[in-house]
């Protein structure tokens, strides 16, 4: 029992070095850019990212829309039938 107990308490004590003596990254505050970038100006909140949001915006609408077809002509087939 005593190398089990031993071997345990030398795992946390590796475990909480590891995790306490860590060197934290800094990140940048991007919240006021963010928040520049989302002001009042006539473009729609979910193209206000560029391209890209464009992109995805539209990709989404596509997919919803042909979602939408495939469950429609599935439950019309479903309720009527070939005989």
């Amino acid at each position: 029992i005593f190398p089990l107990c031993c071997c345990s308490q030398e795992i946390q004590k590796v475990a909480l070095r590891s995790f306490s003596s860590s060197v934290r990254r800094q990140l940048d505050n991007k919240v006021p850019q963010k928040q520049k970038l989302f002001q009042n100006d006539g473009i729609p909140i979910h193209l206000k990212g560029g391209t890209a949001d464009a992109l995805l915006y539209r990709t989404t609408m596509a997919l919803t829309i042909l979602g939408t077809g495939y469950v429609v002509y599935e439950l019309v087939k479903a309720a009527f039938p070939k005989k």
